[in-house]
């Protein structure tokens, strides 16, 4: 049974989530229900269908979808569900006129309407034209593509508005996709995210990263279901300065969706449940002009840089989950200087959860 926990807002006073949350498997049953089914996920890009029949699959909160732009232009998220017997109806990316389920050749439009029924004479009470494929919400922010699965969830706009608030102008749709690199940690999602949330552990686990940043000016500011890191750069070497002060900004979108800012490129990376204790992080790096001999050794730099960021990451990550199965330990306590964004965040889980 999930250990019961009321958020404090005093973050003083307040007291972390209970270790059993990140390895109960009935709250993950629960959290993709609650959380990823109802949130709005990144998905894709519109780069990636930019023409009528281009598609490409994808999965939210355990939904098999398809994106796929129409002959009127729309995009569209559809069930990659064969109303027939629930066979895949695309697989991959591509292109097609049409889309054919790959176990019995039901075919279907690109709007989602159903075509063809191959030997299906005969069946009663059946009107072809009364099928298709249901489709969910998609939405587009600077390029990228969103999908809810919650026909009642407020508008994309209204989340991603307090992001744009946060990025006080920093226009991201200038840059292109650069490069994708994925990791599986053995951990619970929410202990990436924790991590992800706080700049506490960078002297500690990060000691390259630290001799770039301007620790002592590190801040963590939240808003709404947002939250931002701002991080002043002091040396760098590894990282990449602009015109005047810099700094790099983390933001975070809940549940699981991050935006890494900085003078030069911005990365997505996308936290996604595999079980209770395995995780998916899918990294997009975004370049202006990435096609440019002297950008391509840019991104070099920084996804070697990343990378062994993000090994440090895994191996902390890792033994925090480790440690969350500890008898003798069940929660803890907040940095008020440090750990307001964790804070921030087991409030909305709590939230969604009906914990508070």
């Amino acid at each position: 049974m999930t250990q019961s926990h009321q958020h404090d807002e005093r973050l003083s006073f307040a007291s972390t989530i209970p270790s059993s949350w990140y390895f109960d498997r009935s709250l993950l049953e629960r959290e993709t229900a609650s959380i990823f089914g109802r949130t709005w996920q990144l998905v894709g890009r519109e780069e990636q269908v930019p023409e009528a029949g281009c598609y490409f699959t994808t999965t939210v909160a355990d939904e098999p979808l398809i994106v796929i732009r129409g002959k009127d232009g729309e995009i569209r998220a559809l069930s990659n569900v064969c109303r027939h017997r629930a066979g895949p109806v695309a697989s991959g990316e591509g292109k097609r006129p049409v889309l054919q389920c790959g176990y019995h050749g039901w075919t279907y439009g690109i709007d989602g309407s159903l075509l063809v029924t191959p030997e299906f004479e005969g069946v009663e009470c059946f009107e072809k034209t009364e099928v298709r494929l249901p489709s969910f919400r998609v939405e587009t922010w600077q390029g990228l593509l969103f999908v809810n699965l919650d026909r009642a969830a407020v508008p994309l706009s209204a989340v991603m508005k307090d992001v744009e608030t946060l990025l006080a102008g920093d226009d991201l749709s200038q840059y292109r996709f650069a490069r994708r690199k994925e990791w599986t940690l053995d951990c619970n999602w929410k202990v990436y995210v924790d991590n992800y949330l706080e700049g506490y552990h960078i002297p500690i686990v990060h000691p390259a990263l630290f001799r770039e940043l301007d620790y002592e000016n590190y801040r963590t500011e939240t808003l709404g279901q947002v939250s931002i890191q701002h991080s002043p750069i002091r040396r760098a070497e590894r990282l990449r300065k602009g015109d005047g002060d810099s700094e790099a900004k983390f933001f975070w979108a809940f549940p699981n969706l991050m935006f890494n800012v900085y003078p030069d490129n911005f990365s997505t990376n996308l936290i996604l449940p595999l079980g209770v204790d395995r995780t998916l992080t899918v990294f997009d790096w975004y370049f202006r002009d990435p096609a440019l001999p002297e950008v391509k050794a840019m991104i070099e730099q920084t996804v070697e840089f990343s990378d062994e960021i993000q090994l440090e990451d895994i191996a902390i990550c890792e033994a925090v989950q480790r440690g969350l199965k500890s008898s003798t330990y069940s929660a803890g306590r907040y940095s008020v200087k440090r750990e307001n964004g964790v804070h921030h965040f087991h409030g909305l889980l709590a939230e969604h959860l009906g914990a508070r």
